[in-house]
């Protein structure tokens, strides 16, 4: 950057180390002289409101960030400079507004530098502090009309949450097949899924089972196995992890007749449960292990056209699960059912492990004729191209 002789850039360089070195009035200085020649810019005014702000000119500093945005109206830093002039002035609201248009330009984990990292930081700590405010004022108004908040499950807080910004919204994001107009369920009321009165009344055999199972060292295999054909992209350190392990009783609509057989009691459990049967895909049914401290990453399934259910079997304290905007731990012998394809994680915090029976059924959503249609489609796709692909849960 360089006109009729003034080098803007080596000009900046200096006025921006004069500032670093504590010496405000001379930074404003050499950004004036910037500004004088024709260079100017948000950069230049950015430095103009920083140096401003350091010999406490107010006037001097709300003129630099008016002039900065007018050039560039989302400037972060700038913006964050007048939310901050609006919390001062307690324009909550406002400075709410300007703080989140930073916040909705920068992803979370962003590689920032470390002046934007830090007033992007306060930037998220103000408006979680402006967020429970608000929740708190609203609650009080709403206990004065007689409506009072529930828990985690209740559908009318979850909302709340959402609108206050304590819960972030999360959709279904299938990576393989979309069925459109499905509703967005996270983790689905139990109440619509009577069968599971016999699957949670087996609990007892079904560990009976399991820890004959685990007897057998060699039962449990790696949850996530490399391929010679794969590509080997090992991000969350997750392939060939004894730490996340599974028994299959049926893997990609496959019986394994020798595990079938060592967990009778199991099977039978599962009799009255709407599975899918789709050659080479449906069903999966597996116990799957987690060791003392093994986290499951954020990840999201293939298919809309189903739902996953856990019973768990071997629970120690310190171990949850989250789908959506919502965590729950398990409780021992209470099954549920949750959409996979809604972005869900697994912790075991405990200093034991974890085992739950895991297990595919169609979504109650789909009709009897939808059922078919879905089943046909994927054999149909098997039977033009002859691939299995993996379909693993």
């Amino acid at each position: 950057m360089q006109a009729s002789g003034f080098d803007f850039r080596q000009m900046a360089a200096e006025a921006g180390a004069a500032l670093n070195d504590g010496n405000a009035a001379a930074a404003l200085t050499g950004f004036r002289a910037i500004l004088a020649a024709g260079g100017e810019d948000a950069s230049i005014w950015y430095g103009v409101a920083l140096a401003a702000t350091a010999l406490e000119d107010h006037a001097v500093r709300t003129e630099a960030i008016t002039r900065g945005l007018e050039l560039e109206p989302h400037n972060p830093r700038l913006l964050i400079l007048k939310a901050d002039d609006y919390a001062l002035a307690g324009n909550d609201r406002a400075a709410a507004a300007h703080y989140n248009i930073v916040l909705r330009m920068i992803p979370d984990g962003a590689q920032l530098p470390p002046d934007l990292e830090k007033a992007v930081a306060r930037a998220r700590l103000k408006c979680s502090q402006y967020a429970g405010e608000y929740a708190d004022k609203l609650s009080a108004r709403l206990a004065a009309k007689g409506v009072v908040l529930g828990g985690e499950r209740d559908r009318f807080s979850r909302s709340f949450d959402v609108l206050t910004g304590k819960r972030q919204i999360f959709y279904q994001e299938p990576k393989v097949y979309n069925f459109p107009e499905l509703p967005q369920v996270q983790f689905y009321d139990r109440a619509m899924f009577p069968w599971m009165d016999r699957v949670e009344a087996a609990t007892d055999d079904i560990r009976a089972e399991l820890i004959e199972v685990l007897s057998d060292d060699a039962a449990f295999a790696p949850y996530i196995e490399g391929k010679k054909d794969r590509p080997q992209n090992d991000v969350h350190k997750l392939l060939n992890n004894p730490a996340w392990s599974a028994f299959y009783l049926w893997k990609n609509g496959r019986p394994i007749e020798d595990n079938i057989a060592r967990c009778p009691k199991t099977m039978a459990a599962l009799a009255g449960a709407p599975i899918p049967q789709i050659r080479h895909r449906s069903p999966s049914i597996l116990f799957s292990l987690m060791k003392p401290g093994m986290h499951i990453p954020p990840h999201s399934g293939l298919v809309n056209t189903r739902l996953i259910c856990h019973l768990p079997v071997i629970l120690p304290e310190g171990c949850e699960f989250r789908v959506g905007n919502e965590i729950r731990q398990w409780e021992m012998g209470k099954a549920w059912a949750f959409d996979d394809t809604i972005n869900h994680e697994a912790w075991n915090r405990s200093n034991e492990t974890r085992v739950i029976l895991l297990w595919e059924i169609w979504r109650p959503e789909l009709t009897p004729r939808e059922r078919e249609q879905v089943t046909a489609l994927f054999e149909a796709i098997e039977d033009e191209d002859g691939r299995r692909p993996d379909w693993d849960i």
